[in-house]
């Protein structure tokens, strides 16, 4: 079998230790856990963390320029010849890691990804949008193209992700960017459905971080696609609507974002770095 490393990007994440603790529950054990932190992590979080998975190999570093920032100096640190992400927000089954590395180890697959299921029934209208748009994400859109895996239940080669990187002009959608390359660089993706991991979402309680949120996605989205040559595939892709009332509210917001993306993605483009390697 080969060596995993689970890469977990945190910044001030209370449900890290959940998290981190299902990892030790794994049939197929990590080699190592790392986790990517911020500058701005609480010390006793991660300590706290640590002590619910004791007879795991931890290692923690820290770097700056959030997620995308972690994920790529996290590069340099993971000696494994397979990286798993998990997101804090995230508890694992006892069999996740096996299900999800396996098609990578005999030769199926170049990266593999699984999907959510909510962690406890929904009890706010946030919650219950994300369980419906995670839904429809696995069910429509990957079913279309394993480029829209998020990125925070999939498994990679590291040697491969050395090789792609990370592009930092992209935060939010960096990982629809990195499969989109990986795909058209020859690698295979596969979607392995009984590799799913539970998804607490019971943080999301605030219209106006939501309405922020998925704005930032919607445009680092729509700058992914502008970057890729995505953008006419999507607009002719078949979906169906997510069957929440915020699904207006979202819809109304896609046009702006197009708009916003296509003048960021020209200024970025001429300026600023290709990705982190």
């Amino acid at each position: 079998m080969a060596t995993v490393c689970v890469e977990i990007a945190v910044g001030d994440d209370p449900r890290l230790p959940n998290a981190l603790a299902s990892l030790e529950t794994q049939a197929r054990r990590p080699d190592r856990v790392f986790l990517a932190a911020a500058p701005t992590t609480p010390a006793g979080l991660l300590d706290a963390a640590r002590s619910r998975a004791p007879s795991l190999v931890v290692e923690v570093g820290r770097f700056p320029n959030g997620i995308v920032g972690a994920r790529a100096g996290a590069l340099e640190r993971i000696g494994e010849e397979l990286t798993a992400f998990l997101d804090s927000d995230e508890v694992a089954p006892a069999d996740w890691l096996g299900r999800l590395v396996g098609p990578i180890e005999d030769g199926r697959a170049g990266f593999t990804g699984g999907p959510t299921r909510p962690l406890r029934p929904a009890r706010t209208s946030i919650e219950r949008y994300y369980e419906l748009l995670e839904r429809s994400i696995y069910e429509d859109l990957v079913a279309t193209s394993v480029a829209y895996l998020p990125l925070q239940n999939t498994a990679w080669r590291t040697a491969d992700l050395r090789r792609l990187g990370f592009d930092p002009r992209i935060p939010y959608a960096e990982d629809h960017d990195l499969e989109t390359r990986a795909l058209a660089g020859g690698l295979r993706g596969t979607f392995v459905p009984e590799a799913w991991v539970y998804h607490d979402k019971s943080t999301e309680t605030s219209y106006r971080r939501w309405l922020a949120k998925r704005y930032r996605y919607l445009l680092a989205m729509a700058m992914s696609l502008l970057k890729n040559g995505g953008l006419r595939g999507r607009l002719g892709e078949a979906r169906h609507p997510v069957p929440h009332p915020l699904r207006y509210v979202e819809a109304a917001l896609k046009p702006i974002a197009l708009l916003h993306a296509s003048v960021r993605w020209r200024r970025v483009a001429r300026g600023a770095a290709p990705p982190v390697r």
